[in-house]
């Protein structure tokens, strides 16, 4: 049965400089295989599927699967998957406000300007990571361990750690031993210097996935804003800029109001059409 299809770019309001996007729409009748196998044929960081809610809040559901597997959740696939869904005449239930099922739960996402934003979802895990883990992040990215000067579990799904380096300049340098780092999910973030049109420099690796470098991630930058914000290393409201390792020029607008912080970016669409995909794939 041929299903609608976008592909589109996330966190940039021009083609190509973003994070890519597949969405299926009406995913109904597709088993966990054959959206595991489209999403390892796309090669793309995430590919999602639009489904029906079991929720009777939420206004779609979404499964969020990697080249390497399901995610309960990620941000640049949140407000894709909604422009996508917005753009197939989805109407919200709840007037300006779209509410998304997914493997967390559900995830707020509002209109803000041309761009979209989501609340950031809750932390499953925070607090500073055990020096062995340190060491091993260091080696991995060929860093001294002094050179990380702030770190902290900021994990709200997919599994995230983060840690802080003295300056933008530092984290573009890196250039990450993937065996070393081997099954962690890291962040890196820094400072821009002064007059910056952005206030950090934001890295993702995420080998195990299939993606050693993820080109822009919202769920990433959402665990960050929550950690800086909260501990006074940034500002309530802030730019973050990511992809500039891979050629991208990916920004991500943060504001915190008080009771949520809000993760935003434009989208630009790319591709649309129709995709024909088989229900099952035998193993």
């Amino acid at each position: 049965m041929p299903r609608r299809f976008h592909q589109l770019d996330v966190f940039s309001a021009q083609p190509l400089k973003g994070n890519p996007l597949a969405v299926v729409h009406d995913a109904a009748g597709l088993d966990e295989s054959a959206m595991a196998a489209f999403a390892r044929w796309t090669n793309l960081s995430e590919t999602t599927f639009l489904l029906p809610p079991t929720e009777p809040t939420a206004d779609y559901r979404v499964r969020i699967f990697t080249p390497g597997g399901e995610l309960p959740f990620a941000g640049h696939p949140t407000l894709g998957s909604c422009a996508a869904w917005l753009a197939a005449g989805g109407v919200p239930k709840q007037g300006g406000t779209v509410v998304q099922e997914c493997g967390v739960g559900l995830v707020r996402i509002r209109r803000d300007g041309a761009r979209l934003a989501f609340a950031a979802p809750p932390l499953k895990r925070t607090g500073p990571l055990d020096e062995p883990l340190l060491e091993r992040i260091a080696a991995g990215l060929g860093l001294p361990r002094e050179a990380i000067v702030q770190h902290q579990w900021v994990d709200n799904g997919p599994g995230w750690c983060a840690v802080m380096l003295r300056s933008a300049a530092e984290v573009l340098a890196v250039k990450p031993d993937w065996a070393l780092l081997g099954p962690v999910k890291l962040g890196l973030v820094g400072p821009q210097p002064a007059g910056a049109d952005t206030q950090f420099e934001v890295r993702a690796f995420v080998p195990t996935l299939g993606v050693p470098e993820d080109p822009v991630t919202g769920s990433l930058n959402a665990g960050l804003a929550q950690w800086l914000i909260g501990a006074g290393l940034a500002p309530r409201t802030y730019v973050a800029a990511q992809g500039a390792a891979l050629g991208r020029a990916g920004r991500v607008h943060v504001q915190h109001d008080g009771s949520d912080c809000w993760i935003g970016g434009e989208v630009a669409f790319c591709i649309e059409g129709q995709v024909t995909l088989p229900s099952t794939m035998a193993a």
